[in-house]
């Protein structure tokens, strides 16, 4: 169990998110000069320990995800923040945690605990704002405080990737010009921003949208009633499931890649539903993947953050996809940081099979540009974009089709 330490010391308020707007998206000629914005900026934030009573802001996914969190690395929960909160007390999901509107939370707990905002579907500057406005004093972003427990959880969303290089600087400018359209250059410089500066940019012209995850418009284009879809970290299957709406129903194979005895239960599960017609074209893969075949330390029973890891108690077999009987038309990578590595070990596959790719690139600094600048150079007649998908530079992806497609 982690203890709180005794000694707290005065507080100051939380200096504010420093935000930026722009009202179109950046053309080829305009990003030199914004990501040299970025090069100067000093990060306001850093890792935070939990160091008075903890309450989490937000019942929604991220905040379920805290509190999972919080129970495996042994830090209590004091309340929970939702204006919700009358349906929350009844979810027996929050049993045991006292759940609050906000306006009935005392001035002296606001005064004296740490609020951590569980939101990524709004931006979060507006939210601290807020809360600050109404007398709390010390608010971060949650993953401010997972970030500094790494040794215990291996959860991260690559959320300090620390000052610009000059060499980062050249390659993250590659990489935006290379970009298929400049809503793809307004997502990765908002993406870097929050990462290097935890400054909140936004684009009149580019809205963060959730619902389009994996499935973007030049996506749905090009998808056709033979699809061989293959999704690696697939959780609960849930994305198979949107695939299969998106082609309805049509479609060759799919191919669920989970190495979490728990989370495979629950796809199981949630396919058990769907008509025998297409649950009978669905192979569930028992394996993780890696760059090298061979085994690797596995942190099971974390949910979205199980994953390969040098903390893991587990060991388990990983596979290359190169070694794997599998020719993906539309490959899907949600993997915890992994992707880059995988991506390297398919190698062959994706020059043979030339598969639709979605990959997410939030999970740690490769995200920046390495990812996106590998896949650009080793993959001739790819079309590439950029999309986040929530705020605080979480559900970034990085899409490639291959021109043929069009």
């Amino acid at each position: 169990m982690h203890h709180l330490s005794e000694a707290r010391p005065a507080l100051s308020p939380t200096a504010p998110l420093k935000t930026r707007h722009f009202e179109r998206s950046p053309d080829g000629s305009q990003i030199e000069a914004l990501i040299a914005d970025l090069m100067h900026g000093p990060c306001v934030r850093q890792p935070r320990e939990v160091d008075r009573p903890l309450v989490l802001y937000g019942g929604g996914n991220l905040g379920r995800m805290a509190r999972a969190w919080c129970e495996r690395v042994g830090i209590p929960i004091s309340m929970l923040i939702d204006s919700r909160a009358n349906d929350l007390q009844a979810d027996p999901f929050w049993r045991g945690v006292k759940v609050r509107a906000p306006e009935a939370v005392a001035a002296s707990e606001q005064r004296d605990s740490l609020l951590a905002i569980c939101v990524a579907t709004s931006p979060n500057a507006p939210i601290e704002a807020g809360l600050l406005a109404q007398g709390w004093r010390d608010v971060v972003p949650f993953y401010d405080v997972a970030e500094a427990y790494r040794r215990l959880h291996p959860l991260s969303n690559g959320w300090f990737a620390g000052p610009l290089s000059e060499a980062d600087r050249q390659g993250i400018t590659g990489t935006m010009l290379r970009w298929q359209d400049d809503l793809s250059r307004a997502h990765h410089l908002q993406f870097v921003a929050w990462r290097c500066l935890r400054e909140e940019w936004s684009f009149g012209d580019a809205p963060v949208n959730e619902a389009d995850r994996f499935f973007i418009e030049p996506v749905r284009r090009v998808l056709t009633r033979s699809e061989r879809f293959v999704d690696a970290g697939a959780h609960h299957g849930e994305v198979i499931q949107r695939f299969i709406r998106q082609v309805d129903g049509r479609f060759e194979t799919c191919a669920a890649i989970e190495p979490d005895s728990a989370n495979r239960s629950a796809m199981l599960r949630a396919f058990s539903a769907l008509p025998s017609a297409q649950r009978d074209r669905i192979g569930v893969l028992p394996l993780a993947l890696a760059e090298h075949s061979g085994r690797q330390r596995f942190a099971a029973g974390l949910g979205y953050a199980s994953q390969c890891c040098a903390s893991g108690a587990d060991e388990i077999t990983v596979h290359r996809l190169d070694a794997l009987d599998q020719r993906p038309t539309f490959l899907k990578l949600h993997l915890e940081g992994h992707e880059w590595p995988v991506l390297r070990g398919a190698i062959d596959t994706l020059r043979r099979e030339r598969p639709i790719l979605a990959l997410t690139v939030y999970h740690n600094r490769d995200g920046l540009f390495a990812t996106a600048d590998w896949l650009m150079r080793m993959l001739g007649g790819y079309r590439f974009w950029f999309r986040i998908h929530s705020w605080c530079g979480t559900g970034a992806v990085v899409y490639g089709i291959p021109e043929e497609r069009f």
